[in-house]
């Protein structure tokens, strides 16, 4: 469901971060016709900006949203997280203008979007890691490689219902990691979700394809569209293990168990961390995206300025603290300005 962002007391923040419009030239006018637009004229925005896809991109985006309520008042920002999939079947029917995304489009969905005819720019806005988690009862496992999540989550262990049951096929891979006799209880996102998506793609893919198979991942097990459902599925066993953006995992680490991840058996085992995101260490690690319906430019007054103040002076600040004491990581200084160049560009 969507929801209207109302957070006023944010108020002073918004004194302390100066903030005028994003002054980066974007694609949206101002009220007065300029390229960009500043407080005065965001101040005499009005209408209704829809946001939808994501749940991984949605903090981001709420936090812009509030941020930008208080500076444009008379415009009302809809901000919902049913998934990165979801969210592009709303956006290439033209019924939203933003779609968050925690992948890049499918050429799928590309396509439905030309059928439709609605028009896009895809703009890069921050790095997140993908973590694999278990229940802090479950100390046998501190590490994983992907041949361990592969033999685990992979497609050849449908039916596996115990961490020891994988432990042939992990060792076929080369793994070295001696598994448990427990239960094996998965909690990850489901198929709508972009996380589910960027961890086959990430983890599981090349394995599979390098055995034969013609599926990556196992199907028996409940996705969830929620990532504090999946939360509490780790939580609920003391042998779980699933997999949730960087972010909202760090968020909840009283109650789970970040687990050290390889990319290779016997690798190098890196813990989820902003640093080890950003610089490329971590083996699971992803970009993050909105996608801006430039159809809608002319029609929507507020979603030129809107996207300009996405990339402006409240960039670093609504990325890193979507959380509040945690967040994603910001784009380095190159990337950022590339994201504003492709705005830009929209003319």
């Amino acid at each position: 469901m969507r929801t209207r962002i109302h957070l006023r007391a944010l108020a002073g923040v918004l004194l302390v971060l100066g903030l005028g419009a994003a002054a980066c030239g974007g694609g949206g006018e101002s009220a007065d016709g300029g390229g960009q637009s500043d407080g005065a004229a965001n101040d005499e925005l009005s209408g209704t900006i829809n946001v939808s896809g994501s749940s991984t991109v949605e903090p981001i985006t709420t936090r812009v949203a509030e941020l930008f309520e208080d500076e444009a008042p008379d415009v009302i920002v809809n901000v919902d997280g049913p998934g990165t999939g979801d969210g592009f079947k709303l956006f290439c029917a033209g019924e939203t203008d933003i779609s968050d995304a925690s992948r890049a489009i499918k050429d799928s969905e590309a396509a439905d979007c030309e059928t439709a005819g609605v028009e896009y720019v895809e703009l890069k806005v921050a790095f997140d890691g993908i973590t694999v988690m278990t229940n802090p009862a479950n100390t046998a496992i501190e590490c994983l490689s992907f041949a361990d999540l592969y033999a685990l989550l992979g497609a050849e262990s449908e039916g596996v219902d115990t961490w020891s049951g994988a432990s042939a096929l992990a060792k076929e891979l080369g793994s070295k990691v001696t598994f448990p006799d427990a239960k094996l209880d998965i909690s990850g996102p489901g198929t709508e979700s972009g996380t589910y998506d960027s961890f086959i793609e990430i983890v599981l893919d090349a394995i599979a394809e390098e055995r034969g198979q013609d599926e990556s991942i196992r199907t028996d097990f409940a996705g969830q569209a929620q990532d504090n459902v999946i939360i509490q599925g780790i939580e609920g066993s003391p042998s779980s293990l699933g997999w949730v953006g960087f972010a909202f995992a760090e968020e909840n680490k009283q109650r789970i168990k970040e687990l050290k991840v390889s990319d290779q058996p016997g690798g190098d085992c890196v813990a989820p961390t902003a640093d080890a995101i950003a610089d490329g260490s971590y083996p699971i690690s992803r970009p993050l995206f909105i996608y801006v319906n430039t159809n809608r430019l002319a029609e929507n007054p507020a979603l030129g300025p809107f996207v300009d103040f996405y990339l402006g002076d409240v960039y670093e600040e609504s990325v890193t603290k979507a959380f509040g004491d945690f967040g994603y990581v910001a784009l380095p200084d190159d990337q950022l300005t590339a994201t504003k160049d492709a705005w830009e560009a929209v003319g």
